[in-house]
């Protein structure tokens, strides 16, 4: 938090847990924390996905620390820390990138499925955050970086739930801040807006009675997706841009408490805070439900998984 000027930058050689390192943002991410000279512990949750991890890094020329870690599994959790602890003495860095994706009208989320992602996004942030305060605590010094996103500020349109998640995640890593900079510790939010990864393909996420023609919000949120399929393939947002943006929240003397990445989210998010409300609600979210309500009426359909992105 700018204004308490306590802890210190990271520096190579710092150890840094990366999690939900397998694919996009947090692939990424390690990568290049590792080139930048973090001693980077990229977390899988899947032990399938080590080798393939293993092999990227190889291509790539770097080295990575490859450890399971379940955010669900508070054992797998405190295992993966102990780990570090063990190796490197403590941890300055933890990079909260893992979690899941939720997509579909409120009504058709089902109570489990609502509660995986929320186990995920949220419970699970706050448990390997909790693992990692006291070493962070006693050696004086710390960065923690979750990633939220654009969703957290500005929900988006059938994905309520997912954006409840990123909400929670925001108002965590800002209190959070609060609490640390006493400390030396830094917690930072990362905002990146719409990225093409395989968050919009396999890994997409969808609520299974939103894949039901007899839902009734059915063609509305197929109307939706389409349009975000659209968006995204448009996006020159990167996860790279987003790896940078993460380096520099773990480097920067004084980081800032917020990092925004890509052109879109910073509009969104300025008209939001600048906008007068009902002029931001009419044309941002009105909008939005105009070419939702005009393209569902066009007999828009749902879009297979291969053709997704």
């Amino acid at each position: 938090m700018r204004g308490i000027n306590r802890g210190r930058p990271g520096q190579p050689g710092d150890a840094v847990i990366v999690t939900g390192s397998g694919t996009g943002i947090g692939l990424e991410t390690s990568l290049h924390l590792a080139a930048a000279g973090f001693r980077v512990y990229a977390t899988v949750r899947n032990p399938d996905q080590r080798a393939g991890l293993a092999a990227t890094a190889s291509e790539r020329g770097v080295e990575l620390e490859i450890l399971t870690l379940d955010l669900t599994d508070r054992t797998s959790i405190a295992a993966a820390v102990a780990t570090v602890v063990s190796e490197t003495g403590s941890v300055f860095g933890l990079v909260n990138n893992g979690g899941v994706g939720l997509r579909g009208y409120t009504e058709d989320c089902s109570e489990e499925e609502i509660r995986h992602l929320f186990e995920t996004n949220v419970l699970g942030t706050i448990a390997v955050t909790q693992a990692v305060i006291p070493h962070m605590r006693k050696a004086g010094c710390g960065r923690i970086v979750t990633v939220s996103s654009v969703g957290g500020r500005v929900p988006g349109f059938g994905v309520t739930m997912y954006c409840a998640s990123k909400f929670a995640q925001e108002g965590f890593g800002e209190g959070l801040a609060q609490e640390l900079a006493p400390l030396g510790i830094q917690s930072v939010i990362i905002e990146p807006g719409i990225i093409k990864t395989t968050r919009w393909s396999r890994h997409r996420g969808t609520a299974a009675r939103a894949n039901d023609p007899s839902s009734p919000y059915h063609e509305l949120f197929w109307a939706s997706e389409a349009i975000a399929d659209k968006l995204v393939e448009r996006s020159p947002t990167r996860p790279e841009h987003v790896a940078s943006a993460i380096g520099e929240a773990l480097s920067a003397k004084q980081p800032r408490m917020r990092y925004v990445v890509g052109r879109g989210a910073s509009l969104v998010i300025a008209l939001r805070r600048y906008m007068p409300q009902s002029l931001f609600e009419r044309l941002y979210f009105g909008g939005h439900i105009r070419r939702v309500e005009r393209r569902s009426k066009g007999g828009g359909a749902a879009p297979s998984m291969e053709s997704s992105g």
